[in-house]
């Protein structure tokens, strides 16, 4: 087959690709402010598992739905690494619907004409939460935390939360949901806070984070270094933004979430083709290629690159065994806790055998545990979209809790 022409000599693409990025620098500067998010503020000091205390912490949250008079019908959703409090509305930042609409809703699997759903951005995050955007103290020219800001783990976001939850009036949770980081936050609740969660759901997640995603995460930190803009971590100081560095750790993070069916299903070896224009080798761009980049260059524009390093970082930490003698079924020994755990047959980024693991453990922990993996070709992804098979499970699961609670 004859190589199709191309359009653009490389240095227009490169002047296309740096026209880009600085557009979506100046857009990443009009992000909304943490002031614009609602949140709730804890002063007194918030000590953190490696030891330094934060002089207060901000949790910026949503709530769906109406909290029932028993203040039992409260349900946890738990974001990614890369998600945040607008599980179910119009983020405010880009516009786009919530990132988890196919699941919580009205008449929806976690529904909210019969629960009060809660979402909070998590602690390390940069949309209205404490993080390495957040400024160092309360003065009005205070600089923010940027790579100071003290490393953190799974369970001091999970915490941070139950603080929250303490405010919101809500003594027990009836669920904590949540996939990948949200997946461990929710073990996290299980393990730590067993009284005040009546039923988990951790999808497509691991009780620890492996080498081969520490690997990956790794690469995409060590890209965001190796961006000049991102001048150790004070890009804030100059008015920019990593950007490439960060839309590159986005690109290499993307393909782990999906797999090698959905791109090949969605793009094969398809090239773009241009019109009749000087040829170069850059110059025309596979499908997938720019797929990839679209996706580098619209997360640049609402996600901060320290809060990335942070909450990657905070993944990488996570080993819940490890904080229980190396027996994970000594977190939950003696539970009363209900699980349900569901992983994705084409996840490879967490795939089933991990979360067989955690099934195993609760079984050794004498814990009330269902388990189902759910047969789709969309990998790591496939939580957060239209499967109805998952989402049949998990309605399932929630309404037979519901009845156990007497909803």
């Amino acid at each position: 087959m004859a190589r199709p022409r191309v359009t653009n000599t490389q240095a227009e693409v490169a002047r296309q690709v740096h026209a880009a990025y600085a557009a979506v620098i100046m857009d990443h500067l009009d992000i909304p402010s943490r002031d614009t998010h609602q949140s709730a503020t804890f002063d007194g000091g918030f000590m953190l598992d490696c030891g330094v205390a934060l002089p207060s912490v901000t949790v910026a949250y949503r709530t769906y739905g109406t909290l029932n008079p028993a203040r039992s019908n409260a349900i946890l959703v738990c974001h990614a690494l890369t998600g945040d409090q607008y599980v179910a509305e119009p983020h405010p930042g880009t516009g786009k619907p919530g990132w988890w609409k196919e699941v919580v809703g009205p008449g929806r699997p976690i529904d909210t004409d019969r629960f009060f759903v809660i979402c909070a951005n998590v602690l390390g995050g940069c949309m209205g939460s404490t993080g390495p955007r957040s400024p160092r103290d309360d003065g009005p020219d205070a600089p923010p935390w940027g790579t100071d800001f003290p490393p953190i783990t799974i369970r001091d976001m999970v915490r941070a939360q139950r603080l929250l939850i303490d405010r919101l009036g809500v003594s027990c949770l009836f669920a904590a949901v949540g996939g990948s980081m949200g997946g461990m936050q929710v073990l996290e609740w299980a393990a730590t806070f067993p009284d005040q969660v009546f039923a988990a759901v951790p999808v497509a997640t691991a009780a620890f984070h492996s080498a081969q995603n520490i690997a990956f995460h790794e690469v995409g930190r060590q890209a965001v270094f190796a961006d000049p803009e991102w001048a150790g971590g004070e890009y804030w100081r100059h008015g920019t933004i990593p950007a490439r560095g960060l839309a590159v750790a986005r690109m290499a993070a993307h393909i782990t979430y999906l797999s090698e069916q959905a791109l090949t299903r969605k793009f094969g070896r398809r090239l773009q083709i241009p019109a009749t224009g000087t040829s170069s080798l850059f110059g025309d761009m596979f499908e997938v290629e720019s797929y990839l980049r679209h996706q580098g260059s619209t997360f640049v524009n609402r996600f901060d690159a320290n809060s990335y390093l942070t909450i990657t970082r905070a993944m990488d930490y996570f080993d819940l065994a490890a904080d229980h003698d190396g027996d994970l079924a000594r977190a939950f020994r003696g539970t009363a806790t209900r699980f349900c755990i569901v992983s994705f047959d084409s996840d490879w980024l967490f795939p089933t055998a991990q979360s067989r693991a955690i099934a195993r453990a609760l079984n050794r922990a004498g814990a009330n545990v269902s388990f189902v993996e759910i047969a789709s070709d969309k990998g790591h992804d496939a939580f957060l979209l239209d499967e109805p098979d998952f989402h049949r499970a998990l309605s399932g699961f929630l309404s037979g809790c519901a009845e156990h609670a007497g909803l």
